[in-house]
């Protein structure tokens, strides 16, 4: 039986009582889910395999540790939101925002393993080798379209980006471990992975 915040619909976004919820939670529960990027007639799904919390004011690895800013002004606001960023001068990162208004949170999404959109996702990385495709956050905003334009994004609307239940079943065994490449706030257990999926970025 599906929760309260689960639409009927497998291809329906799922709603925002879902992300309005503790940040680990949601982080834990967002794996097997789909993501899917629609692109004019084209849409892109792949099912994440990999995320990581981050919190607020107890968490220092988190860009909204030292409260509201400019940057991370959407991880303040409503929960269900795509919260975008640019890092290393180089690439994007996709995040979900969660908890409640004023209270923040995002989930970032490392990894997903694709599924539909292939030959789409093989020509935006440049690459044929499917495993290449977005085991990792930059592959995966790279492989989906995603940049800043859709910072602040409703991912509880049927238009560009959402995540819906799963639309094809894999194993969840899941794995909790310590998040990658922060230097604070590294010994929280954040980070969940399926286990022995080949789209993990590192296991």
């Amino acid at each position: 039986m599906q929760g309260p915040h689960h639409a009927n619909n497998s291809k329906a976004p799922i709603t925002r009582g879902f992300y309005e919820r503790n940040t680990v939670k949601v982080a834990e529960e967002l794996l097997g889910k789909t993501l899917v990027r629609r692109l004019g007639s084209t849409v892109l799904e792949g099912i994440i395999v990999e995320t990581e919390a981050y919190r607020g004011a107890d968490d220092p690895a988190s860009h909204a540790y030292r409260g509201p800013t400019r940057r991370n002004e959407v991880m303040f606001g409503e929960p269900g939101h795509a919260y975008v960023y640019f890092t290393y001068g180089m690439h994007y990162c996709l995040n979900v925002t969660t908890e409640t208004a004023g209270q923040a949170g995002a989930v970032l999404i490392r990894a997903v393993q694709p599924v539909k959109g292939l030959a789409e996702m093989k020509r935006r990385r440049g690459t044929e080798h499917v495993k290449d495709l977005s085991n990792g956050p930059a592959k995966l905003t790279q492989a989906f379209a995603v940049t800043k334009t859709l910072n602040g994004h409703d991912l509880t609307s049927r238009k560009k980006l959402y995540v819906t239940k799963p639309s094809h079943q894999i194993p969840l065994n899941i794995t909790i471990g310590t998040r990658i490449g922060i230097r604070s706030g590294s010994e929280k257990p954040w980070r969940f992975f399926v286990k022995d999926n080949p789209y993990v970025s590192k296991r």
